[in-house]
């Protein structure tokens, strides 16, 4: 790869710095643009949910909750889709994934959550929220992952056995 096509590791860039500077101008414009775009998709879905779902002071934020576990489960089934079922679009990833499921989930919001739940005197709700979060989300990855492989392994077959049916099999005469 030449030197002017390579892309930083670091997405962070120091305006202040000439050289890295220059890296904006070698972005993968698409591929930031996907990314902004579902991004602002997620980070509107993620606000309607908190708007209509608010919590009390020291009661676990249930929207925050529900919206990172549900993601968590979109990239699963998400992943599974674009890896093993489908030939994507080179922008389906970037969009859905870092976009849309990256604007949607809020593990920040979630941080934040925590730490006030603490500080409010809420620590043993915090502590709660802090650690079903983590073992939800990751319950929910996984859920995700096998239902997709579930549902489309079957899809598959009956697909495979559709067309088999179809061709009808070795020796038969057409009908």
């Amino acid at each position: 790869m030449s030197q002017t096509t390579r892309l930083p590791r670091d997405s962070d860039v120091d305006l202040h710095v000439a050289r890295q500077r220059r890296e904006i101008f070698r972005a993968p414009w698409a591929v930031l643009g996907a990314i902004a775009a579902g991004g602002a998709l997620g980070a509107l879905g993620r606000y309607a949910i908190a708007q209509a779902w608010t919590p009390a002071p020291g009661q676990v934020p249930w929207a925050t909750f529900a919206t990172n576990v549900s993601g968590c489960f979109l990239i699963g089934v998400l992943m599974v889709l674009i890896t093993e079922v489908w030939s994507a679009h080179r922008l389906i990833r970037p969009f859905l994934g870092v976009g849309v499921l990256g604007g949607y989930t809020t593990f920040s919001t979630y941080a934040v959550e925590v730490r006030a739940l603490v500080a409010s005197g809420a620590a043993r709700t915090g502590l709660f929220y802090l650690a079903g979060t983590v073992v939800a989300a990751l319950a929910a990855v996984y859920a995700g992952v096998t239902l997709a492989r579930l549902i489309t392994r079957r899809g598959r077959r009956a697909h495979a056995e559709r067309r088999r049916d179809d061709r009808g099999t070795p020796g038969e005469e057409a009908t």
